[in-house]
């Protein structure tokens, strides 16, 4: 699968791309050089993304696997890991929550480090909610989804954005401004990790205002505040996972 097609609101420089394992990459160079020498201009224009080896995913079926194991096994795991956890919300589907909080962690996993890089699969690691996970990214947005629930009405107050003077805030703030650059430089290289990344590092510092900036209880043009700082962020969050392929979810 090409790693272009899953950024589709980005504009692409290099919009023929394939994807394969990176012991291939001589083989479509010569292929591209080919292409020229026949007189199609727009192999210049193809590019070969490579990506390492994944070794140790297996699932309890045996050694061959498939997506659609893999996938199935994904959901299986998380849904037994939501049921045996206290602090699971009541759902109208969990098995679709599941699923979808499963294909986050397996494309956080794979696209958190350099796309050339190998990596050994561990599920126990890759759907744990605390880390650098795809389980910790749902969960922060599910977390401020339910925050800004809680605190309906609280955005009419006026809006005066020196009650954001801790520095908990300023930093979240000075975060999202880097959100473009980060989009730039995923879609220049087209390395995935730099967004991921950033994702993640926004959920660490979301995790600290929870803790810093109370909205209940608050005087209300600072709750108001600071409900429109975890807004913004809660926004940038979806809008990153969605750009990664990732369907955020409002509870888990």
């Amino acid at each position: 699968m090409s790693f272009v097609s899953l950024f589709p609101f980005l504009p692409v420089p290099h919009p023929i791309s394939t994807a394969t394992d990176k012991s291939q990459e001589n083989h479509f160079n010569q292929l591209f050089q080919i292409l020229l020498t026949m007189g199609h201009s727009w192999g210049e224009r193809c590019r070969h993304v490579s990506f390492g080896l994944v070794q140790g995913m297996k699932t309890r079926t045996g050694e061959v696997v498939f997506l659609e194991d893999v996938l199935d096994e994904a959901r299986a795991r998380m849904l037994h890991n939501m049921n045996q956890s206290t602090t699971t919300k009541e759902l109208e589907d969990p098995k679709d929550t599941a699923e979808k909080v499963g294909i986050s962690a397996l494309i956080v996993q794979d696209f958190k480090g350099h796309l050339q890089s190998g990596y050994k699969f561990d599920w126990d690691r890759m759907l744990q909610a605390q880390g650098d996970t795809g389980v910790f990214l749902q969960y922060t947005h599910a977390r401020l989804c339910s925050l800004l629930r809680r605190n309906e009405g609280v955005e009419e107050a006026t809006f005066n954005p020196t009650s954001l003077c801790e520095q908990t805030g300023i930093t979240i703030l000075q975060h999202l401004l880097r959100y473009d650059e980060v989009l730039y430089q995923s879609n220049q290289d087209l390395q995935p990790k730099h967004l991921v990344n950033f994702l993640l590092k926004l959920c660490h510092f979301i995790a600290s205002a929870h803790r810093e900036l109370p909205v209940k209880g608050s005087p209300p043009e600072v709750a108001q505040a600071r409900l429109r700082l975890f807004g913004g962020a809660c926004s940038v969050l979806a809008s990153g996972m969605r750009i990664l392929g990732i369907t955020p979810v409002q509870k888990m």
